[in-house]
Parts: structure tokens; C-alpha cells; sequence
């Protein structure tokens, strides 16, 4: 065995490893489902309180909102508070285990975000119930709020139906509510203190302040629902009218161009190894942390804008790596063969749009079921947090082209331009897509996000080896990220 056979050897142990102690730390860490579904239903109570001039809202809000929302969002908050106390719990079973080293300290941030959360959603669930005048049920969240005076606060104004009580002034309790709360439940509590307190100027002042952001949130939900419906309803006609063509033309039909037909590969599992795993994971896992760590930068530390910034720097650093991996490990092999890493192509555009309408009720109803199988856990892409709170236009920007230009031409040229071809010198074409896939997947880090990951590659698989473009998968992918954003911004946007 060669010095360098064995070094790659090595290092895909390094790389399987350092892999492997990433998807098992995600396994601890809440899903941003459970996040977005929290934003998503705060624009719902929000859209709730929207009382148009001159008529009535009601038929028109049940159709929007269903008949039951406030039922409904209580059982979501419900199944997000148990999901939440239960990483608490293996959280502090995990770090009794542990020695001062770096996983117990990120193991305590993480905790500490979990039981700031945890807090919110016990007091948005007493407001929820005391909502729906259930105040058996608001008094049992109520008990569970750590913090003395929020407790206070929330008991006299929904529970007691009293303003103003001890030696809290009216500002001191207005700012703790906004401290504490936010969207609907800081809205319609405060809204409901100043009527206790007959405070009439601040009182019309937030209840036109609700109306503003009930009009808000009418105008996000009907964007979010027009992709998800819309978008979802094209792919499944796509889907329907593409596979009665496959059953009815077989070998001519759309689905079936280039469908068998592989690359010339000149070079072997070698070479394949280099690129992906000391390019792409040994580089991305093992190198990137090092440099990053040695430089002592702590991202943390940032706010949004140097985190936005940290990001794509360190994105572009991790791409410009495994690009120039991979420029040297096929340099011995120029010219290359034909079709490799081609972005001509006359129907490129066609099958970007069609390949990124099919993926919407695809990825759609994996997900549902993955997270069933999940129950909120395994993690999630730590670049959608940082999207879903980041509401500066700079941050924003960098985000977008971080997530919607530079990585889906990265990882569209490494795993449908270079790998997925590679493998076709081993395997079928389809079982090629479906091994480059699960790589893909796995790349990502998250366990949570691996099955939605391994459907978006499999598309993505078929859309390039069909058209023989990267064109096209470079479209499906950037596609898809822009609608994640976009989703993300308006969720979180105020």
C-alpha cells in the first residue's frame, strides 16, 4: 500500500468520524420547523385581531385562519414545550457527564437558549388559555414561569383582570411585558393593561398598532401560502403529467433523456475519495475549524451583520479549498472527457423551473413525515436561525448570497458536476443519483434535515443527469434557497 493510499485512508477515518460526532450532536438539538412554526403562528393571532372598515371579518378570517386557530396554535405551542423539556432534560443529563471541554460549554449555550425558550412558551401558553378563558389551564403555565415579576404581571392582567398593583409604575410594567413578549401575546397584553389602567391615548395608540400588524401578517401569510399552494399544486400536476408520459412513451418520454447513459470517467475510487472527503468533508469538518480557531475568532461574539459576514467568508474559504482539491486531483486528467462539468445546454432553464416545481410537495410531504419521526429533534442548518432572525436589509443581502448564489454553485459543481458522474464508471446512472444524494445529504450535518436533503438530491440528480447541465441543478438549488429565505424573512420580519 502506497504513503498516499494510506493517508487517504486515514483521513476518510478522520473525516467519517468527525461527521459521524456532528450528526449525533444534532440528534440534541430542536428542529427550526418547530421555530418557524411558532413564527408562523404568531402571524396567525396577529391576522386574527384584523378588523377591515366598514365589515365583517369573520367569514373571510375562517377561511384564511380555519375556524379553530387559537385551538389549534395552543396544541402546537403544547407539542413544541414537551420537545423543548425534553432536550433540557438529555441536555443536563449530557453535561453532568462531561469534563470543562469546548462540547460542555457550547452544550451550556445551547441550554441556556432552551430554557429562554422554554420560559416563552409558558407564558405565551397562560396567555393562550387566559385567551380562551380557560383559567384552570392558564394558572398551570403560569406556575411553571421562573421569573417573579412576569409571573406577577401576567396574573393580575389576564388572571385578575387588575392594572397597576405593588409599587411597579406603568412604564416599569410595560417594559417588562416587551421583554418578555412579543408579536400578539406583547399586543394584546399590553392592549388589555392599559384598558385596566383607562390609559385611553396609549390604548388607542397599540390597538392601531395591532390593526397595522394584523394587515401585515394577512399580506406574509397569503405570499407564504401562494408558494407552498400554488407552487405545490404546478408540481403535482408536473409530477402526474410526467409519469403517465413515462408509462405511456417509456424509452421516449421526457423522464427517460439521458436516463442510462453515464460519463467517461478516466479515473478511479482514488480520486473520487480526494475530492470529497479531504476537499469537501476533511477540509470543511477538520481544516476550516483550525484556521478559523487559530485566527481566535469567535463568531458569538458578533451581531448580525459579523455573523452574516462570518458565514460567507468562511463559506468561500471552505469552497475556494475543496475547488482547488479538486482543480489538482483532475489536472493529471485534462482535457477531460465530454460532458463533464458542462454548463451549456439548450433546455437548461426548462428543467431548472420544472425540477423546482416537482421539489416543492416532494420535499413538502417527506418533511411532514420526517418530522413525525424526528419529533422535533435532530437538528437544523444553523444559517436558517441566523436568516430567520436577521431583519437588517446588510445581513440580508449577505445571507442571500451566501445561501442562494455561492453554495449551490459550489455544491451543485462537487456533487452533481463531480461526483455524481464519478460514480458512474462503478454503478448505475439512477443508483449513481441515489449515492450522491445521501452524501449530499450527510454533508449538511443534520440529522433532522437528512431525508428532506436526500429528496431535494435526488431531483437535483435527475434534473442534471437529464438535462447535462449544471445550469439546471445550479437553478433547481438556487431556487430553492431563495424560497427558503424568503419564507424565513417573512416569518420573522416584524
Amino acid at each position: 500500500m502506497t504513503g498516499k493510499r494510506l493517508l487517504l485512508i486515514l483521513l476518510t477515518i478522520v473525516s467519517i468520524f468527525s461527521v459521524f460526532l456532528t450528526l449525533l450532536q444534532s440528534l440534541g438539538e430542536t428542529q427550526i420547523q418547530y421555530q418557524l412554526e411558532l413564527y408562523q403562528s404568531n402571524l396567525i393571532l396577529n391576522a386574527s385581531q384584523w378588523q377591515p372598515k366598514g365589515g365583517k371579518n369573520g367569514q373571510l378570517l375562517a377561511t384564511l385562519l380555519g375556524d379553530t386557530p387559537y385551538k389549534t396554535i395552543t396544541q402546537q405551542y403544547e407539542q413544541i414545550l414537551e420537545v423543548v423539556k425534553d432536550n433540557i432534560q438529555q441536555k443536563n443529563q449530557t453535561i453532568s457527564q462531561l469534563n470543562e471541554t469546548k462540547p460542555r460549554q457550547q452544550l451550556k449555550q445551547s441550554l441556556q437558549q432552551d430554557s429562554l425558550l422554554l420560559e416563552r412558551l409558558n407564558i405565551s401558553l397562560a396567555i393562550l388559555y387566559a385567551y380562551q378563558n380557560d383559567f384552570q389551564n392558564a394558572q398551570k403555565y403560569l406556575s411553571a414561569i421562573p421569573d417573579e415579576d412576569t409571573r406577577g404581571i401576567i396574573a393580575s392582567i389576564w388572571l385578575e383582570n387588575k392594572g397597576l398593583k405593588g409599587s411597579q409604575s406603568e412604564q416599569e410594567v410595560a417594559t417588562i411585558i416587551s421583554q418578555k413578549l412579543d408579536g400578539w401575546f406583547e399586543d394584546l397584553t399590553l392592549a388589555k393593561f392599559y384598558q385596566l389602567n383607562n390609559d385611553k391615548e396609549k390604548l388607542t395608540r397599540i390597538q392601531n398598532e395591532i390593526q397595522s400588524s394584523a394587515e401585515r401578517a394577512l399580506i406574509k401569510l397569503g405570499i407564504i401560502s401562494s408558494i407552498a399552494l400554488f407552487g405545490g399544486l404546478l408540481g403535482l400536476v408536473l409530477i402526474i403529467f410526467l409519469l403517465i408520459q413515462s408509462l405511456r412513451k417509456r424509452e421516449k418520454s421526457i423522464l427517460a433523456t439521458n436516463g442510462d447513459k453515464g460519463w467517461e470517467t478516466p479515473w478511479n475510487w482514488e480520486t473520487i475519495l480526494q475530492v470529497i472527503v479531504v476537499g469537501f468533508f476533511f477540509f470543511s469538518q477538520v481544516i476550516l475549524p483550525i484556521i478559523l480557531g487559530g485566527l481566535g475568532i469567535n463568531p458569538a461574539a458578533f451581531d448580525i451583520r459579523g455573523k452574516a459576514l462570518y458565514v460567507f467568508f468562511s463559506y468561500l474559504l471552505m469552497a475556494t479549498g475543496g475547488l482547488l482539491v479538486l482543480y489538482l486531483s483532475l489536472k493529471p486528467f485534462f482535457p477531460l472527457p465530454k460532458d463533464w462539468f458542462n454548463f451549456t445546454s439548450n433546455n437548461w432553464f426548462w428543467w431548472g423551473i420544472g425540477g423546482y416545481l416537482t421539489a416543492i410537495p416532494l420535499v413538502f410531504f417527506v418533511s411532514l413525515l420526517n418530522q413525525q419521526l424526528w419529533q422535533g429533534k435532530g437538528g437544523s442548518n444553523p444559517l436558517l436561525f441566523l436568516a430567520l432572525e436577521a431583519q437588517d436589509k446588510f445581513a440580508l443581502t449577505i445571507f442571500f448570497v451566501t445561501a442562494c448564489i455561492a453554495a449551490p454553485i459550489f455544491e451543485e459543481i462537487i456533487f452533481r458536476g463531480f461526483l455524481l458522474p464519478s460514480l458512474t464508471r462503478y454503478y448505475s446512472v439512477g443508483d449513481s443519483i441515489l449515492f450522491s444524494a445521501l452524501i449530499f445529504a450527510i454533508a449538511h450535518g443534520s440529522l433532522a434535515e437528512a431525508i428532506p436533503l436526500a429528496t431535494l438530491g435526488l431531483i437535483l440528480g435527475i434534473v442534471y443527469t437529464r438535462s447535462r447541465s449544471l445550469l439546471a441543478s445550479i437553478m433547481v438549488h438556487s431556487l430553492w434557497n431563495s424560497a427558503t429565505l424568503l419564507t424565513l424573512f417573512l416569518l420573522g420580519s416584524k
